[in-house]
């Protein structure tokens, strides 16, 4: 039984190594950038215009949905009493659409009474190409408030807005939904946002960097540690990087761009977007888009404060949404309109990061999940491994110990076989006349 078992396993991790092989993706025509990459495991779940009908999400899962023009669209939480439920939304048009100022997303949780326990808005604001853009909305129950502390069933809503230059087309959304742990036993629980932090920027990083290519999703970002990282972007690419930030930790990134050789001159208002995401893919803050001519530019994200569980007790945005430790997400995006000044090539460019202080202790009782940094996390960073390809490299891991355990089983059973031919033909000699010896192995059926 237990033999059996193991060529089981051996067959298992064998079509596992062959999903892998297939890993995520999305089709697209020669010439054109890469589009968004999908978590692989997201489940299709369809969005309802009816609240009573809304499909049930599960914590810890990842869905693939979408949203046409105008539409609001319900799904359901059910909750208890004391879960910070957290969703998010990453809106992806489809390349070579057109957006306008002000199109986008809004996130919200509502309880049974419809009344908001939270919401953002995730816009195109003046970097008006199309490109993936996320927000999210969360749940957390406060004792002194009226409103989002019973459990039962609340509705997540997301309601898209678009102009009528717009593109009339569907986007796709991908949907995420995460349980914050709860917190120690014992442990002070905050009360009020920090008045103060370090907001200096760091001693900048040395100019020579290590090539590291960015991922298209958060699925595939490429994990950074703090360094200077060279890579190139394409006209209308979008591309992912994630950074782990522990508590007590701060951030910081700059983007610098090359410039074109042999380029135009031409002036490209808005080329290029820096955006910085949260463990929750929460938005939390992004720079000013940098326009283009052609020479080398610079962009920066503003200091943000340390990684604090009071972080959440504030009203801006930007603080608030450092609220847990985990892998923050940075993602840039360069406009199409590059192409038409500056050509199709790549134009390069170095992305400076830097975490800084030591890590603290985390609030939460035993296991963070995604709120918090392993040393798996770590060793991730300093390896440029995307999820993607840890996950590929913990598959190959398993099909080799699986393929050691059935070679075992095989070579195991052909001794079996033949001892017991040996045997059998040992006693068709000495045995009846007529008897005819064993020959081999039994044969299949």
């Amino acid at each position: 039984m237990r033999q059996r078992n193991r060529g089981r396993a051996a067959l298992a991790a064998l079509a596992a190594m062959c999903a892998v092989v297939a890993l995520p993706g999305q089709v697209y025509a020669a010439g054109e950038s890469a589009p968004y990459t999908f978590d692989p495991g997201a489940k299709a779940v369809r969005g309802s215009e009816v609240s009573t009908d809304a499909s049930a999400l599960t914590a810890g899962s990842v869905y693939k949905s979408s949203i046409k023009p105008g539409e609001k669209l319900y799904y359901r939480l059910d909750l208890d009493a004391d879960e910070n439920a957290y969703v998010s939304a990453v809106a992806v048009p489809r390349a070579g659409s057109n957006v306008a100022y002000g199109d986008g997303i809004t996130v919200s949780i509502r309880d049974s009474k419809d009344l908001q326990c939270s919401s953002e808005d995730a816009l195109f604001g003046s970097a008006e190409f199309p490109r993936p853009i996320a927000a999210y909305a969360y749940r957390v129950p406060k004792k002194d408030s009226g409103t989002c502390k019973d459990p039962g069933t609340y509705n997540v809503l997301i309601e898209r807005d678009s102009k009528a230059t717009s593109t009339p087309e569907a986007w796709d959304l991908e949907l995420r939904y995460e349980a914050e742990p709860k917190l120690g036993k014992g442990a002070p629980v905050p009360t009020g946002a920090p008045e103060s932090w370090p907001s200096a920027s760091p001693e900048p990083l040395g100019q020579a960097g290590k090539k590291r290519h960015g991922g298209t999703g958060y699925y595939d970002a490429t994990s950074l540690e703090t360094g200077t990282w060279e890579d190139g972007i394409e006209p209308g690419q979008t591309l992912f990087y994630r950074v782990p930030v522990d508590w007590g930790q701060q951030i910081f990134a700059t983007v610098d761009l090359g410039n074109s050789v042999g380029g135009s001159g031409e002036y490209v208002g808005n080329a290029l977007a820096l955006s910085l995401d949260n463990p929750a893919h929460g938005h939390v803050d992004d720079a000013s888009p940098l326009s283009y001519t052609g020479d080398p530019a610079s962009v920066s994200l503003d200091p943000l404060p340390p990684v604090a569980y009071e972080n959440r007790f504030t009203y801006t945005s930007a603080i608030s949404a450092m609220r847990f430790a985990g892998w923050y997400y940075l993602s840039l995006s360069l406009s199409p309109e590059i192409e038409k000044a500056y050509g199709r090539k790549a134009i390069p460019m170095t992305l400076k990061v830097q975490v800084k202080n030591a890590a603290k202790a985390s609030p939460y009782e035993g296991s963070a999940g995604v709120f918090g940094v392993s040393q798996d996390d770590k060793d991730m960073a300093r390896s440029g491994q995307s999820a993607a390809e840890a996950g590929r490299s913990d598959t190959m891991k398993l099909v080799g110990a699986a393929g050691i355990g059935a070679g075992t089983v095989l070579v195991l059973g052909l001794g079996a076989w033949t001892l017991l031919a040996r045997r059998r033909t040992a006693t068709a000699a000495g045995g009846p006349a007529g008897q005819q010896p064993f020959a081999g192995p039994p044969q299949a059926w």
